[in-house]
């Protein structure tokens, strides 16, 4: 129903209007009584074998939805029913902001595959955590911090100190965004000297808290090996609990469309279906280099249930998507669960 009805009518608008649209949708659903009842018996697979334990949680399915969909954070009770086993919010940021001019996010149907500039356009950390206490979690949620745009990057630690602290009683893990290629200089964040400055504020506000909760760093599938391997070998040494692998990327490598649709589109991270065998590299290279050391969350251009399995294969223990429950649908979260439950993985 999704390919043959609502994505066409969701497909005559442009990408952002579709989103919003969605979100909007997802309100809805939250305000008819019985509608959420009625999504999770369609889209959600029980089974015996899909939970597991990562970085000290408990997770129904290893089934993802990666950051930016939910990117205010007001929508992920709604969103697990379609069968996740976690949602990741955000970006977050310490104050709202605007994000880059419109038009910033678009669709290369041939390709499956989705371009955005969106500048990591948020309403900020207090607005989501006025939601998540009004609305309380039915599923584990990761909370996807950065730096506001304004900020330079000597004072990006205080940023992601303040989104880390505000969040901090509200979530049950956070990631680190580093590597988002919209925001000017982000990705020199993950220069080791920049990072630890980061993180080393995060793991001492951890510290002093009762509760535990997981760090993870979102590294960017366009840098080497070589500075893959920095970051590991800090995030150890660190107590960084483990690694999403990756993020949105500058290449068009995959796209099968013109150079001047390319050039059309503009500057923009590229996700979808080119960027899978990307992702699945990086995967497998975080698992050789770090071993069970550092869990990973691969996450880019899986489309279904048989990448899933592929992308756990190469050593992933969670993995996630976004672009998949665009063009794919809903049901694609149920379709991988089933995958990977006959796969036993």
């Amino acid at each position: 129903m999704y390919k043959f009805l609502i994505r066409p009518v969701l497909f005559r608008f442009n990408a952002e209007t579709a989103h919003n649209l969605t979100m909007s949708m997802l309100s809805v659903i939250r305000a008819v009584p019985g509608a959420r009842h009625i999504v999770r018996a369609i889209f959600r697979t029980k089974s015996q074998t899909l939970p597991r334990e990562v970085f000290g949680l408990r997770f129904k399915n290893p089934v993802g939805l990666a950051g930016g969909l939910d990117k205010n954070g007001e929508h992920y009770n709604e969103l697990s029913d379609f069968g996740f086993g976690f949602i990741e919010i955000g970006s977050l940021t310490p104050e709202p902001q605007d994000g880059n001019p419109k038009p910033r996010l678009f669709r290369v149907i041939r390709d499956r595959a989705i371009i955005n500039r969106m500048g990591i356009n948020n309403k900020g950390v207090k607005n989501a955590v006025a939601h998540l206490r009004r609305y309380r979690p039915d599923t584990v949620i990761a909370a996807n911090i950065s730096k506001n745009a304004v900020s330079s990057n000597e004072d990006a630690g205080q940023d992601f100190e303040k989104a880390f602290a505000a969040m901090y009683d509200h979530v049950d893990m956070f990631v680190v965004n580093v590597s988002c290629p919209n925001v000017t200089g982000l990705t020199n964040l993950q220069d080791v000297s920049f990072l630890s400055d980061i993180t080393d504020r995060l793991l001492r506000y951890r510290s002093g808290k009762p509760v535990y909760r997981p760090i993870l760093i979102k590294l960017s599938p366009d840098i080497d090996y070589a500075q893959v391997d920095n970051i590991l070998g800090y995030a150890i040494k660190a107590g960084i609990d483990g690694v999403v692998a990756g993020n949105t990327t500058r290449s068009r490598d995959g796209l099968t469309i013109s150079k001047e649709e390319i050039d059309r589109i503009g500057n923009g991270g590229m996700s979808g279906a080119p960027l899978y065998k990307k992702s699945l590299a990086l995967v497998r290279h975080i698992r050789e280099t770090a071993g069970d050391r550092l869990p990973v969350i691969g996450v880019g251009g899986i489309m279904s249930g048989e990448q899933a399995a592929e992308m756990m294969r190469a050593g992933a223990s969670l993995v996630e998507i976004y672009s998949g429950f665009i063009y794919e649908g809903p049901g694609l979260v149920r379709r991988i669960n089933n995958h990977l439950k006959k796969e036993n993985l």
